[in-house]
């Protein structure tokens, strides 16, 4: 069962973003000074009492202005409360009551949701119910007077909050696959977002830096649950200046570290850039399954080898990623877009899987008849007695040899190579970790030593 919705709703700059951080105890809203620093509805999960729910933030409404993005910050406000059990509207104490603020209330009275009003900036418990009371004339009932920032006030809020929220009901069930897309600004991320979930989950625009939160959806797909996190758009560091966007891309990293499976979408009209190895190698680094998407393939001018010929000239700049599987979109028109779902499942198994030992020296046993170790000019010559899975997540291999220096890179990737041909693992990372006689003589010392002390 789904978990109920609450919706916070205002103009620009009233402490909306500051209010979910408080209400969902995480910094994960994006809060600056700047106004409209929120776009697109952003979704965590709040706790009150014995209730869960998603808090859904929206961007500032303007009703007077139709510049750049407003109608469809407007547009993410209406698609909130149309799934909203209760919607908050927040107003700013300190400033009082502005025409903007009426304008927000009368279209909220047209909405088909119950409303309740908060006054945020009220600080002082003596000046916060006066505050408070020049907001009665709204017409949305009792104005709460509450401290975003320090909380006050919040408790009685949510107390009345939770009673417009349905009965709690069963919400068992497997943890959804999280699955963050990652790219550089305008691959079309979020356009793929909105082909993916069959509405408009995300603001499109050809303008570079419309996404700023990461984006978290939920839906079912190949019979499972996932949580799909658009994140930012991911420039060099250097070309980004201190506030949203930066704060935004920080973002973005982090849903890299927390997801199950990245999708990278990469711009068929500009091919693989700098920063899109960067990316992938920022994937890599992380562990993480991956599927590389191809998006923007219908403008693209092609016959029978275009699609062949491209992979190749892709995979050969995205080296690093190439255990992971390749596939040509169009989130304008929808082509191949559902495929993305039975790679990312695939590559979340691989991800979690694991291999028996005896599987696993199979494997080695038959790297090493087909090739052999190399040998110094000295005569010395690696030996590999076996191998050993130690975890998985990225699955994580332990090769036990004479030395490791003995091993040189080439050799180190033909083993890795044998081990995937015998073993698959498409679409993750997978590690190894070569240890020495030496090491595992000082690692038998040291447990001597301690097993002494004790």
């Amino acid at each position: 069962m789904a978990l109920p919705v609450v919706a916070i709703v205002g103009r620009p700059n009233v402490g909306k973003s500051t209010l979910v951080n408080r209400l969902c105890r995480s910094r994960e809203a994006i809060v600056h000074d700047q106004p409209g620093v929120t776009r697109d509805r952003t979704y965590q999960d709040g706790f009150w009492g014995d209730r869960t729910f998603k808090v859904v933030d929206t961007g500032g409404l303007v009703f007077d202005d139709d510049s750049e993005f407003l109608p469809e910050i407007r547009e993410q406000a209406a698609l909130a409360l149309e799934e909203a059990s209760v919607a908050l509207m927040i107003v700013d104490g300190q400033q009082g009551l502005t025409a903007a603020d009426e304008a927000i209330a009368e279209w909220l009275r047209f909405q088909d949701v119950p409303v309740l009003l908060a006054v945020n900036k009220c600080e002082s418990p003596q000046q916060g119910l006066a505050m408070a009371g020049e907001f009665w004339g709204l017409g949305l009932g009792e104005p709460w007077p509450i401290s975003a920032i320090h909380g006050a006030g919040t408790g009685d809020l949510l107390d009345k909050v939770i009673s417009f929220l349905p009965p709690v009901g069963s919400e068992d069930g497997e943890e959804p696959i999280q699955l963050a897309i990652i790219g550089r600004p305008n691959v079309g991320k979020s356009s793929l977002l909105n082909a993916i979930s069959g509405e408009n989950r995300a603001i499109v625009s050809p303008i570079r830096g419309t996404t700023r939160d990461t984006i978290d959806t939920t839906i079912e797909r190949e019979g499972v649950s996932w949580k799909l996190l658009d994140t930012a758009g991911i420039r060099r560091r250097r070309s980004v200046d201190y506030g949203p966007e930066f704060f935004g891309i920080n973002r973005s990293f982090k849903a890299i570290e927390r997801s199950d499976v990245c999708v990278l979408v990469i711009d068929a009209l500009d091919g693989v850039t700098e920063q899109d190895q960067r990316l992938a190698g920022r994937i890599e680094e992380d562990g993480r399954a991956c599927v590389v998407v191809v998006n923007k393939w219908d403008a693209i001018e092609k016959d029978s080898h275009t699609m062949p010929a491209m992979e190749k000239e892709l995979r050969a700049r995205l080296y690093f990623l190439d255990w992971a599987p390749m596939l040509f979109t169009s989130a304008l028109n929808g082509q191949r877009v559902n495929a993305i779902f039975p790679l990312a499942k695939l590559a979340v198994e691989q991800h979690r899987r694991r291999v028996s030992t005896s599987v696993v020296n199979e494997v080695l046993q038959e790297a090493l008849r087909w090739r052999s170790p190399p040998t110094t000019r000295g005569g010395r010559q690696g030996r590999l007695y076996y191998g050993t899975q130690v975890a998985s997540g990225p699955p994580s291999f332990t090769l036990f040899v004479n030395d490791p220096k003995l091993f040189g890179d080439t050799y180190r990737r033909y083993v890795e190579r044998q081990i995937r041909e015998g073993l698959g693992f498409e679409g993750t990372p997978i590690k190894l970790f070569w240890r020495g006689k030496q090491q595992r003589d000082a690692e038998r010392d040291l447990a001597r030593v301690g097993s002494r002390g004790r």
